[in-house]
């Protein structure tokens, strides 16, 4: 996929036809300088067809929805070789499931999304860390902002991850957090007031034009989130909104860790990600296969198992991301448990990463009935699981 990475921006400036291997980074670079962005992941260095298959969330869903919210068509290579169009008059029942389940279908070998003007031409970034003893003020802080899916536009994406900073201390994990704000400084300080209000460690902030936001962030080709060739432990949930409970049960289990075992503490990272999330409410949820559009926060365990690791060593990471991911859901008593499926691993049952609703699951079988009945295309959580002829078994008569 990496010789599939061409960008075309068509003649009316509402669309662009892009590779099937083209990543953020590459697409927000190209897009700005020839006046136009788009939505995307927030990480320089994902690809756009993996996260925008099962969903795609990033710093521009607010205003513009989530990569698969943009799709307009697809070239699709299925199972027997066969290449189609999908859109909403070729192939219309599968351009629904490709928005949110796409891993399931074909290979995409180019796609064409919606595009628009860019601008502001100013970005305003503010990092911040604390320590373990701001957390109840920084998770309140947190959920006034976000209110309940209600996040000003123009807050685009916040993140912050429990973690080691050994600068700081080697005793406890940090809270460490990102804010990006589309437009100045100045209007953004209405918003980080109450953050500003909470005594940080270290703090730093800056304007820039939007392609330099995710660097900002944290979110480089050449930072820690982008390694590669790594062993790593995940874990995911989605929520509303953040239950303070929780969130001081999952920092001190990470502090026990720190003194039981720093080598297994100093590779993990416990991520929130929070956007705006006006115009992915927007949509009817109904016309695609993305399933959760009210979980407003997408949270993930990651862990990077440390050289010379033995498998006592992945049993007991395996073991604290369960812990966390079960924290989370406990935390939100009376909702469905949720799985983004871009961070979902697979052990989780179909439902909670393709949804709960019968119809939506039974119609994802469907259409793997019809397009991939030999179910070539189940190697990254699947909707259907097990051998070649499992799909078939779904076929309608």
């Amino acid at each position: 996929m990496a010789s599939l990475r061409n960008i075309m921006i068509q003649s009316n400036g509402d669309s662009a036809w892009f590779g099937g291997g083209v990543y953020d980074g590459q697409v927000v670079k190209y897009l700005w300088d020839h006046g136009y962005a788009t939505a995307t992941g927030a990480c320089n260095c994902v690809g756009m067809m993996g996260p925008g298959l099962g969903g795609g969330h990033g710093p521009l869903e607010g205003p513009y929805g989530m990569i698969s919210d943009n799709f307009r068509q697809f070239n699709v290579v299925l199972a027997n070789g066969t290449a189609i169009r999908v859109n909403e008059t070729s192939h219309r029942d599968l351009f629904w499931g490709m928005k949110g389940a796409g891993h399931n279908f074909g290979i995409v070998t180019s796609f064409e999304l919606n595009i628009f003007p860019r601008g502001p031409d100013t970005w305003h970034y503010q990092n911040y860390v604390w320590r373990g003893d701001k957390l109840d003020d920084v998770f309140s802080a947190l959920n006034v902002l976000h209110g309940n899916g209600t996040t000003p536009v123009n807050m685009t994406s916040n993140f912050g991850s429990f973690l080691i900073n050994a600068t700081i201390t080697e005793e406890e994990p940090v809270i460490w957090w990102t804010f990006a704000y589309r437009g100045t400084a100045e209007a953004a300080q209405q918003h980080l007031a109450a953050f500003n209000a909470i005594e940080a460690v270290y703090d730093e902030f800056g304007d820039v034009p939007y392609p330099e936001i995710a660097l900002a962030q944290g979110n480089g080709e050449d930072d820690f989130i982008c390694q590669d060739n790594e062993v790593r432990v995940t874990a995911t949930a989605g929520l509303q909104v953040y239950n303070l409970t929780a969130e001081r049960l999952i920092y001190d289990g990470f502090k026990q860790r720190v003194a039981s075992s720093p080598a297994l503490a100093a590779g993990c990272g416990i991520l929130h990600e929070g956007y705006s999330t006006e115009a992915v409410n927007s949509e009817d949820p109904d016309d695609s296969a993305y399933p959760f559009r009210a979980d407003y926060h997408l949270m993930l365990f990651q862990l990077i198992v440390p050289p010379g690791y033995n498998s006592s060593m992945v049993d007991a990471a395996w073991e604290w991301a369960g812990e966390v991911r079960a924290q989370w859901n406990d935390g939100q008593p009376g909702r469905p448990v949720n799985a983004y499926v871009n961070y979902a691993n697979g052990f989780e049952p179909v439902e909670q990463m393709y949804g709960h609703e019968g119809w939506r699951l039974e119609r994802l079988r469907g259409l793997k009935a019809r397009y991939d009945p030999g179910n070539r295309f189940r190697y990254y959580n699947p909707i259907v699981r097990g051998n070649a002829t499992s799909a078939a078994a779904y076929r309608e008569e």
